[in-house]
């Protein structure tokens, strides 16, 4: 029994996942940091109010902290944005260049009844025996 715990937490797979969270962790700690310390002031600059997170409304004694809601999205999209950028970008660039364009053969034709692939000096093709002309 502890060899088969052994072997799944030592698959691929869970590893992979483990550094992913730890590493999503930390990103999110400096995407914090930068709505924080960045974002927010930059706004601020702007729309005159230091933070978002101080501001509420109050309809019949209830208090709505919709600030904070404002500072989450915030984060959200910087998240979101960066991730896309620099990783979703490189990646699919990375893996439009790894393709390789396979070369075209020059013995082959396609028949034009079933669109198969026969020499070019078939007379009929092998496939729907349609005859070549």
């Amino acid at each position: 029994m502890l060899k088969d715990f052994k072997q799944f937490l030592l698959r691929g797979n869970v590893v992979d996942l483990a550094i992913g969270v730890v590493v999503g962790a930390s990103f999110g700690t400096i995407v914090t940091a930068l709505v924080n310390d960045l974002i927010n002031p930059l706004i601020s600059m702007i729309a005159k109010i230091p933070d978002f997170s101080n501001l509420s409304i109050t309809i019949n004694d209830s208090k709505f902290l919709y600030g904070h809601f404002v500072n989450t999205v915030i984060s959200f999209i910087l998240v979101a944005s960066a991730i896309f950028f620099f990783v979703v970008k490189p990646m699919n660039l990375l893996i439009k260049s790894s393709k390789k364009k396979v070369p075209l053969d020059d013995t082959k034709m396609k028949c034009k009844e079933c669109l198969s692939e026969i020499p070019k000096g078939a007379k009929r093709c092998a496939f729907c025996t349609h005859i070549i002309t």
